[in-house]
């Protein structure tokens, strides 16, 4: 790994280690949260989620066959072989919606819907989200979805348990057994990071000079999410300060 080590990660660590002091998971992590905000935040979370997980398969392919086509033939290949794995994660989302959706409604004064969840626009982030994907994949540089996958997938190594420590703390047990995606992410994702600094480090072999561009497109990526956070979040205290008591 010694390209990514030298060359990609001091050019990344400064938005790594912004994302992981951001306002936004400050206050889903904090000791003081509040616990209807954070449970409707998780619902949040996941039903707008799946409209930025089910095109995800489609993009890592699309972006393997781009690779393919300007002769970056083992960078392709291994991204069309990562994209087999993304299939049907959207589906695990909206499992956990309904879920979650249901233990809500038994707990509290105002009732959701599921399906209305689902057919609500994406939030402006995750309009930046699919906007960055597209752009790389149809870009001079489509290898930088290497660069993608592996920031998200290691913010998922490194901030999905957290998040459930949190759930479990403030929600209990109940509600973290539902979180499917999250807890089977947190484990693959350990993996799916390992194969991605692989990737990377033959990708930078063959084109050293492209570390500027994937670093920007790996910090993007970040940033981007941490707005996904933030989008949720709000949307899901504003929802919980229109129905309960001033």
């Amino acid at each position: 790994m010694m390209h990514v080590n030298e060359s990609y990660t001091p050019r990344v660590a400064r938005f790594r280690d912004l994302t992981a002091e951001s306002a936004i998971l400050h206050t889903i992590l904090a000791d003081a949260v509040d616990p209807v905000v954070l449970e409707r935040f998780l619902i949040e979370y996941c039903s707008l989620g799946v409209q930025i997980t089910e095109p995800v398969e489609g993009w890592i392919d699309r972006a393997g066959h781009r690779c393919i086509d300007i002769g970056m033939q083992s960078i392709g290949e291994a991204l069309l072989d990562h994209a087999h794995h993304e299939a049907g994660h959207h589906l695990m989302f909206m499992e956990d919606t309904r879920k979650l959706v249901t233990e809500w409604n038994v707990r509290h004064s105002w009732s959701l819907d599921a399906d209305a969840l689902f057919a609500r626009p994406v939030t402006r982030a995750m309009k930046h989200y699919i906007a960055l994907h597209e752009e790389t994949i149809a870009g001079g540089t489509p290898f930088g979805q290497v660069a993608i996958e592996l920031e998200i997938e290691r913010l998922s190594v490194v901030l999905v348990p957290k998040l459930l420590a949190q759930v479990d703390r403030v929600l209990g047990k109940s509600i973290v057994g539902v979180l499917s995606f999250l807890r089977s992410h947190g484990e693959l994702d350990i993996g799916h990071t390992h194969l991605n600094t692989k990737m990377m480090d033959a990708l930078l072999c063959a084109r050293p000079e492209a570390v500027g561009d994937l670093a920007r497109l790996g910090a993007e990526a970040l940033f981007i999410y941490t707005g996904i956070f933030s989008d949720c979040w709000d949307s899901a205290r504003r929802d919980c300060n229109a129905h309960l008591p001033s």
